[in-house]
């Protein structure tokens, strides 16, 4: 399966609860408002620049109220899209997509915010990569690791299995960097250790113990070239923290190999994108 698709099956029970969750006892307006045999075609459209990303997941809001639907996709996941540029039109029973509406903008306007909000950074690193992290909304991380990928960045672990990060929580409990660092990869010395770190002083003390990656959460981009000077050939240097879109070409000319922000899934705005129906 390519890096811009997705299963499925790691999105479909997540519609049903949304839609279940807006619907309550029954969707009050279109169920009297609305004849059950009317018909109508609809039309995603961007109204800003944005970079499409989780169209199916929309699709399948549509599809679940009702199977039958008929969808003409005129763009596709990664597509930059244009003011006024229509994504996709969607034709069916009236009733089923004016119920389904709002829970399928709402996936689709945020995990195009994710895609876009990613896109913007990476267009102006540079050449560094930008990651996101674990700083994601319950139970939507899958799909929004998958709009950073859209974006054209890159995702850090899925999950607290996949890898070895010393936090500064966890030097504290542990008793020291050097401790923390010394009995992780003791434990699992086939796992790479990454290490945040503050201060040249605490790069010395992780480099030291072994670590395999820096995660610079300082401030100071002389800091930054001095621990990437340090750390080359022992090493990955990431710097980890929000960052504005016009530090990401300052950081990238530092020598660090990688920007990794929680803001591009946990604060991203909302795409703007509309949907609009007329009967047939």
């Amino acid at each position: 399966m390519s890096e811009l698709s997705l299963d499925p099956g790691l999105y479909r029970e997540l519609v049903r609860r949304a839609l279940a969750e807006d619907l309550g006892w029954g969707d009050a307006t279109t169920n009297v408002v609305v004849p059950p045999d009317a018909r109508a075609s609809g039309v995603l459209t961007a109204r800003a620049d944005v970079v499409l990303a989780g169209l199916d997941v929309a699709v399948e809001a549509f599809r679940q109220l009702d199977p039958a639907v008929a969808v003409d996709a005129r763009r596709r996941d990664g597509d930059r899209c244009r003011p006024a540029e229509p994504i996709a039109e969607i034709t069916g029973l009236a009733a089923p997509m004016l119920t389904a509406e709002r829970t399928a903008l709402n996936f689709l306007r945020h995990l195009s915010g994710v895609a876009s909000v990613t896109r913007w950074l990476v267009d102006a690193g540079g050449g560094i990569r930008i990651a996101d992290t674990r700083k994601t909304l319950p139970l939507l991380r899958v799909l929004q690791k998958y709009a950073v990928r859209v974006g054209g960045g890159v995702n850090s672990r899925l999950s607290l299995d996949e890898g070895m990060i010393i936090k500064a929580n966890h030097v504290r409990v542990a008793g020291g960097l050097r401790t923390a660092v010394l009995r992780a990869r003791a434990a699992r010395p086939d796992t790479p250790v990454d290490v945040e770190a503050a201060t040249i002083a605490d790069v010395h003390e992780a480099l030291d113990a072994g670590a395999a990656v820096i995660l610079f959460t300082g401030s100071s981009t002389d800091d930054l070239r001095h621990i990437v000077h340090l750390s080359t050939g022992r090493a990955r240097v990431v710097v980890s923290g929000p960052i504005p879109v016009d530090r990401v070409a300052v950081l990238a000319a530092t020598g660090a190999d990688t920007v990794s922000t929680g803001s591009i899934t946990e604060s991203a705005p909302a795409a703007d994108i509309s949907f609009d129906l007329r009967p047939l």
